[in-house]
């Protein structure tokens, strides 16, 4: 199915861009996601999923396949398979981001393929949760951004003090290569509970259902009423 979702984000589009590239990073914004490695452009990890008092557990793997960075657009593909195998989830992502001051807009174009439990869902309610999701997400990564910017400001504002001597001469320390996979385990994610992202749409479908069992419990009561006249 595809799906399409927008999401904003209070910080400079040039951030926003780095920090999608980089999983390690953007692993912990994602509710129910754990890193568990990162090689090139491929990544693997966890995803916690709760359907009510059922949990379910999809490992699965990742790639980068498109990082355009003049146009701002990223495509990914994933997939995953639950431990217990009940059921499979696969999708190719595209986002594209686009500049709004010093805000950052972005449009994610989805095309997924869900089997199992929570394919119960539908297409509708599927996009719904997506959106909320989505939207933690992005509330996740501002805060996971403005907290790297309270990090670097004091240290950017100090200036070195001058140094003589062989110090001075001595060439500038080569440049830390980045991190492949986590020498330490990732702390893992909560569990996502699709019923509490889907709770207003979960009423609504079974609001009908309810009304109806209120009402056959209503005419019963009034029938034990008149049998006791």
């Amino acid at each position: 199915m595809r799906l399409d979702h927008k999401f904003s984000v209070p910080a400079p589009i040039d951030d926003v861009w780095k920090a999608l590239l980089d999983p390690e990073r953007v692993a912990p914004c994602m509710p129910g996601a754990t890193l568990s490695s990162v090689e090139g452009d491929t990544f693997k990890g966890t995803v916690k999923v709760k359907l009510g008092p059922v949990s379910l557990l999809y490992k699965g793997s990742g790639e980068f396949l498109e990082k355009d960075e003049q146009a701002r657009k990223l495509v990914m593909k994933a997939s995953g398979k639950d431990a217990r195998g009940a059921g499979t989830a696969a999708a190719t992502v595209t986002v594209t981001l686009t500049a709004e001051g010093e805000s950052t807009k972005g449009s994610v174009a989805s095309d997924l393929n869900v089997t199992g439990r929570p394919a119960q869902f539908g297409r509708g309610m599927i996009a719904e949760v997506g959106s909320k999701i989505l939207d933690n997400f992005a509330l996740n990564l501002a805060g996971e951004l403005g907290a790297a910017g309270v990090e670097t400001t004091p240290g950017a504002a100090e200036k070195p003090a001058t140094e003589t001597g062989a110090a001075a001469a001595a060439p500038p320390a080569a440049e830390e290569k980045p991190r492949i996979e986590s020498a330490e385990p990732a702390r893992e994610a909560e569990a996502i509970d699709l019923f509490d992202y889907a709770g207003a749409s979960v009423a609504k479908r079974l609001a009908p259902v309810l009304a109806g069992v209120a009402a056959l419990f209503a005419v019963i009561a009034i029938v034990r009423a008149l049998r006791r006249r």
